[in-house]
Formats: C-alpha cells, sequence, structure tokens
C-alpha cells in the first residue's frame, strides 16, 4: 500500500521541476507585457496561453492528475467539478442577462418610463 501512494506522488525532484516551470512561465507571462516586445494586439493571447500551460504543469506536478490507472477516479472528478462549475456560471450569466433584457426596453427612455408611472 505505501509503495502504490508514493508512486502516485512525485518525489523532491518532480515537485522543483514543476516550481521551476511554474516560475519560469510565470517570469514569461510578466516579460510578455513589461518589455514591449510583443505588440499589444496579441499579449493578451500570449499569456492566456501561458496561463493554461502553467494550470497543466500545476494540475500534472502539484495535484498529480494525470491518465494513470491510479490517478483516472482523481482526474475523472476534477474534470466533473469543472463541467459543474461551468455550467453554474453558463447558467448564471444566461438567467442575468434575459432579467437585464426583460427588464426595461431599450427604446424607452427614462422620462417615458417615468411618464408611464
Amino acid at each position: 500500500m505505501a509503495g502504490a501512494r508514493a508512486s502516485s506522488h512525485g518525489g523532491l525532484k518532480a515537485y522543483t521541476v514543476g516550481f521551476v516551470l511554474s516560475l519560469g512561465l510565470t517570469a514569461l507571462s510578466f516579460a510578455a507585457v513589461m518589455s514591449g516586445l510583443i505588440p499589444r494586439e496579441t499579449q493578451l493571447p500570449a499569456i492566456t496561453v501561458l496561463a493554461v500551460i502553467q494550470l497543466l504543469v500545476q494540475l500534472g506536478f502539484f495535484l498529480h492528475l494525470g491518465a494513470s490507472p491510479e490517478q483516472r477516479s482523481n482526474t475523472a472528478i476534477f474534470v466533473l467539478t469543472i463541467l459543474l462549475i461551468a455550467t453554474v456560471v453558463a447558467g448564471s450569466l444566461w438567467v442575468i442577462h434575459n432579467a437585464n433584457v426583460n427588464m426595461m426596453p431599450i427604446q424607452m427612455s427614462p422620462e417615458q418610463a417615468r411618464a408611464g408611472e
């Protein structure tokens, strides 16, 4: 049992590699904005790509999520949690948008709304 637990978690080397990669990706994101070498219109996509890469590094090196047999249930739970959160956020945004659209027609000015009272 202890051998399976040790194999599912990384050692000091894996944590160090993950930490160095995370620091490097953070430095690249900072440099993308501060150096001025990347045009302004491509800074947001560059930072987004670096953020997704950093997310994958942290999921792999620190949370130990992967496709190995002992990690499949953890990965499945993580994916389902993300889907649940996305569903709640999307549903909330949909309800808020519909409430906003149905509150007052755009064609009506505040003066017309007050006249209807």
